[in-house]
């Protein structure tokens, strides 16, 4: 099942106060009086997929403009995967699109329900629709959209290759981004290569160990307060101890004190419990003193004064703090910096074995670009003659009989993201005339008509779902109207075509025929559209045509022109 625009709401956006369009499958004419608001139609759709939001369009009064779209999908379809794929939901074949516009230009988007961002709805458009007003054919005219243009006719065959040559391409950017990084920036590398061996020499004649900084500052403070410490633990121990050298008659240490304290404790212990364990501890007291007492003794034997190792201790810290300044705040994190700095150094010591594999790998995809942007000219080349032919064939039906169109290619000076193809569609309106660019070759109206020679051709091709028109058919009348009809008929048998017109012959191929009605007081209101049935049609057509609804002549003609489209149709 192929997407198609189902019911379009539109208010507050230009003269339309409020309209409601029940859309056919088929082919879609509206008409009506100039100024009744049939643009806005256009420009409503426009919104609906992507279209720039103009504040300027909001009707005044209204503080916003609003579209919302119900489109026909196929639940199992690519458009309703994508969707899902933003979050939104397609409820019975049904897909809702939203699209508000404040009159302070703020603009909201939404999609199944979701509110996304408005690309998502320019996205979404491509497999959507194709919206054809004045600012669109403008669009045709670059470079990159003919280029494009010529692509969509391709086709499946440009397919393949176009993907090959894409994957190549982003890998090629790549590898040339990585190789000019790694070049440019050589000498700053090699700067900072320096400063990181030069730290590491630092730390390697140092050579650290974790924790070492801790254990120097113990040991400093030790030789730099030996004496201090040594007549310490002398005085403790002749506390304890007592000095039987020092002469004096009676010693008063705390060993003999405990004793004399044990001594008198013992002899009544055996009356009294509580007294033997109070015994029992001075005991293990006098032990214990006398343990410390030794250690004393051993400790004072052992602290020396060493001013040599004191200045060894002391230029080892200065050593050590030089390193601790520069690389971390201890010996540990110190470490850890060389470490990370000796794999950096070795990264960038390997930068010049990387530029010359990214060297080799350059050279290597220069050459697959240029092998597969071949191919893609090739088949372009071949197409574009097809193509040329195809819409010459059909302004030739469209009463431009001596026009040519033809497709040049032109080799870009590098490669882009689509290959080394320029395209260019030229036209040259005469047999003696040259082949200029569009914009220099074609008039307004016969650029319409290219556009609409274009999409048929199309249409055999690659058909967008739903085309939307606007004003095809200015600066034509006569049988060119009439032919125009015809294609847009045509158009009609594979898609879902919505177009606004002001020729009664292009009107009278349609399916379904819609006028926009104003109401009195100027604007557009929900019952000013309306479908027309096929006396009403003729009415409209009569009006088209002799500006008057009742004319005999005109209703005549009209009716003619119902007949023969209805004839050409079946």
């Amino acid at each position: 099942m192929r997407p198609r625009v189902e019911e379009v709401r539109i208010q507050g956006l230009g003269v339309i106060d409020e309209a409601v369009l029940v859309l056919s499958p088929g082919f879609t004419v509206l008409t009506g009086e100039t100024g009744a608001g049939k643009t806005m139609v256009v420009t409503g759709l426009g919104l609906l997929f992507g279209g720039r939001a103009d504040p300027a369009r909001v009707r005044p009064g209204s503080d916003r403009a609003t579209v919302e779209g119900t489109l026909v999908v196929d639940p199992a379809g690519r458009v309703a995967q994508q969707v899902q794929d933003v979050g939104g939901q397609v409820e019975d074949g049904e897909l809702i699109i939203s699209r508000t516009v404040s009159a302070e230009g703020r603009s909201r988007a939404w999609l199944g329900g979701r509110s996304v961002p408005v690309g998502t709805l320019t996205y979404l458009a491509e497999d959507l629709v194709a919206v054809h007003g004045q600012m669109d054919q403008q669009r045709l005219l670059q470079p990159g959209r003919q280029r494009a243009a010529l692509d969509r006719y391709v086709g499946e065959e440009l397919v393949k290759p176009l993907r090959s040559y894409e994957q190549a391409y982003k890998r090629h950017r790549q590898v040339a981004e990585q190789l000019a990084e790694l070049t440019d920036r050589a000498r700053e590398r090699a700067q900072e290569a320096d400063l990181l061996r030069f730290g590491l020499q630092e730390v390697e004649q140092a050579d650290p160990r974790r924790g070492e900084e801790a254990e120097l500052r113990e040991e400093g403070e030790r030789l730099a307060h030996a004496d201090s410490l040594r007549s310490a633990a002398e005085t403790a121990h002749g506390s304890l101890l007592g000095d039987p050298m020092s002469g004096e008659g009676e010693i008063q240490d705390a060993v003999t004190l405990v004793g004399r304290a044990r001594a008198a404790v013992e002899a009544v212990r055996e009356f009294d419990p509580v007294l033997a364990g109070i015994a029992d501890r001075l005991a293990e007291a006098g032990y214990l003193i006398s343990d410390v007492a030794t250690e004393l003794a051993s400790y004072a034997e052992s602290v020396e004064a060493d001013p040599a190792r004191l200045a060894a201790v002391q230029e080892r810290q200065a050593v050590l703090n030089h390193l601790l300044r520069k690389y971390g705040e201890d010996t540990g994190v110190v470490l850890t910096w060389a470490e990370q700095a000796a794999a950096r150094v070795a990264e960038l010591e390997g930068d010049d074995e990387r530029i010359g594999e990214l060297a080799r790998e350059h050279e290597e995809l220069t050459g697959r670009l240029t092998e597969l942007a071949a191919e893609l000219t090739r088949v372009r080349t071949a197409a574009a003659e097809r193509f040329g032919q195809a819409v010459t064939e059909e302004l030739t039906a469209l009463a431009m009989p001596h026009a040519r169109v033809t497709v040049v290619i032109t080799a870009a000076a590098e490669f882009g993201p689509h290959g080394i193809d320029e395209v260019e569609l030229r036209m040259a309106p005469h047999p003696a005339s040259p082949a200029l660019p569009l914009n220099k070759g074609a008039s307004g109206g016969e650029l319409s008509r290219v556009m609409l020679a274009i999409e048929v051709v199309f249409a055999g091709a690659d058909p967008v779902p739903t085309f939307v028109f606007d004003e095809v058919d200015a600066g034509v009348g006569g049988k060119a109207a009439v032919e125009i009809g015809r294609r847009l008929a045509r158009l009609a048998r594979t898609a879902q075509v919505i177009v606004v017109t002001h020729l009664p012959q292009v009107a009278a191929f349609a399916d379904q025929h819609l006028v926009v009605e104003k109401a009195s007081d100027g604007s557009v209101v929900r019952s000013g559209v309306v479908a027309l049935d096929k006396d009403g049609r003729a009415r409209e057509l009569s009006r088209m045509l002799a500006g008057l609804e009742n004319s005999e002549l005109g209703r005549a003609h009209a009716e003619e022109l119902l007949s023969i489209a209805a004839a050409d149709k079946a």
